[in-house]
């Protein structure tokens, strides 16, 4: 009768994962690099959208830097 009493508190995870662990997710697929927990986590609560448009602003600022550093390379050797 008093069984509710003597059960253990079910862990209450976020339903979606934060900002945080999206750009994680995405840095991660960048290297080809995930823990198991963490696909299974975008998997099953995470929204596509989410990651495709967090993939694209990456590798647009990834291009920039690159393209950056290369500039600034450049002008250093005086080209």
């Amino acid at each position: 009768t008093f069984r509710f009493l003597m059960t253990a508190p079910e862990k209450h995870e976020p339903q979606e994962p934060g900002l945080l662990a999206h750009v994680g997710s995405v840095l991660a697929a960048f290297f080809g690099v995930q823990s198991n927990r963490a696909r299974e986590r975008d998997f099953t609560k995470g929204k596509p959208s989410t990651y495709i448009i967090l993939g694209i602003v990456l590798t647009i600022v990834f291009i920039l830097v690159i393209f950056g550093v290369v500039k600034l390379v450049l002008s250093l050797a005086g080209v």
